[in-house]
């Protein structure tokens, strides 16, 4: 079921997602080379503890994880594409990273994420994740009402695909509200005019997952979160949480 938020809601929704966004500002101007990803998630926690904040991700166990989610971030290196676990890997020259937070406030949820280099960038991964972005932007300018779950699909998966890069089937962005994870899900493919009506009060995470290789085949790593793509090549993840109102989207999220 689909919970429509009143305009209140959505303003303290968007206090959660100014959080989350304070964090990843925090976490990235952090991020270089020999900082680790532990300590890039003291990071985040210390932005969320100092707002009042908790963490939606942190002891997350979903049906498809064998272990409860350990950190408040998911950091994702390279050819990690999403639910990277914090570990105390050191950061590389020209590592791309991916990392996504979420916040809980007052009783309302969160979730954004981004992606960058660290170092010097390598052209592909500057153009791996301006298409990631491109994508974002694309999507959420279709979260309006009267337009459908599939227009905000087939807009990510239109940049996406035209940049050649691969798109995860399985995995996309969804509704969030009291919960990360609500109805509807967000494929980040689809045809236009189809599936859910968008209307007022609808909130939704939207966030492209972009594979370099142009394949969108992937792999779950030992650990049993991270996954992985299958061809090696590298990953880009962003997102935004999107409130669908009669004024056009509102990013709670923006930094």
């Amino acid at each position: 079921m689909v919970e429509l938020k009143t305009d209140t809601s959505m303003d303290a929704m968007h206090e959660a997602g100014q959080v989350v966004g304070r964090a990843l500002t925090a976490v990235e101007k952090a991020a270089d080379v020999g900082v680790s990803l532990l300590e890039l998630d003291e990071v985040a926690r210390g932005v969320l503890r100092e707002a009042g904040a908790s963490s939606p991700f942190l002891g997350y166990r979903p049906t498809f994880a064998t272990t409860p989610f350990p950190a408040v971030i998911c950091a994702s290196v390279n050819d990690a594409i999403v639910h990277g676990i914090p570990t105390g890997y050191r950061l590389r020259d020209g590592d791309l990273v991916s990392i996504d937070c979420g916040a809980q406030l007052g009783g309302w949820a969160g979730d954004s994420a981004i992606s960058f280099t660290v170092g010097r960038p390598c052209p592909e991964d500057v153009r791996l994740i301006e298409t990631a972005e491109r994508a974002l932007a694309a999507g959420i300018e279709a979260a309006v009402v009267g337009n459908r779950i599939g227009d905000i699909a087939h807009a990510i998966g239109t940049v996406c695909r035209a940049g050649g890069y691969g798109i995860m089937d399985d995995f996309g962005g969804h509704g969030i509200g009291r919960r990360m994870h609500e109805d509807p899900p967000v494929p980040n493919e689809g045809r236009p005019g189809r599936g859910l009506a968008l209307r007022h009060g609808m909130v939704l995470a939207i966030e492209p997952m972009l594979i370099a290789g142009g394949t969108d085949a992937y792999h779950a790593a030992p650990d049993g979160w991270t996954l992985k793509t299958n061809d090696g090549s590298r990953a880009a993840h962003v997102e935004h949480t999107v409130a669908i109102t009669d004024q056009g989207p509102r990013v709670l999220t923006a930094r």
